[in-house]
């Protein structure tokens, strides 16, 4: 693998216990079928472990699908609100800020899979990423107001 480059998360072993282990495109990962809900399972032929192919990745251990996923992303891009999001989608305000964070430690994937999948501009993006920046400070800043306000001392 190059220098810089990130390995895609069903092309090595995550076992740290494995002599495979981190060894990028090394011919010991096999698919293993799939879960319930239809990611795919891998094996690794050195060490027996199976994990899925999303582990490391935004949709890890999410329940909802990717493409889900991606598309309120891409409404957030658009400046629908979180209320809108959740009118149209059915999924809580909370979930999708979520996602959004958990999308800012996967900044140069999301964005890539934006820019190819909808009809997004780099400004879009942009301001997406602004909006995470300022979220957890303005839920920080309501809460120690509204602890102050009803006769609690804030921490």
């Amino acid at each position: 693998m190059k220098a810089g480059r990130r390995a895609i998360a069903g092309s090595f072993c995550w076992n740290k216990d494995c002599p495979d282990y981190g060894k990028v495109d090394h011919g010991n990962i096999v698919r293993y079928g799939r879960t319930s809900k239809g990611t795919q399972r891998l094996k690794c032929k050195t060490c027996g472990r199976v994990f899925v192919g999303n582990k490391g990745t935004i949709f890890y251990g999410l329940h909802h699908s990717p493409k889900e996923i991606l598309e309120c992303l891409a409404m957030l891009a658009e400046r629908n609100s979180l209320a809108a999001i959740h009118r149209v989608k059915g999924i809580k305000e909370e979930t999708i800020v979520d996602w959004l964070r958990k999308a800012s430690a996967h900044v140069e994937e999301i964005e890539a899979l934006l820019l190819a999948n909808y009809h997004l501009t780099r400004v879009q993006l942009d301001a997406m990423w602004t909006y995470v920046g300022h979220k957890g400070e303005k839920a920080t800043i309501l809460k120690r107001s509204i602890e102050a306000h009803s006769g609690e001392v804030p921490r």
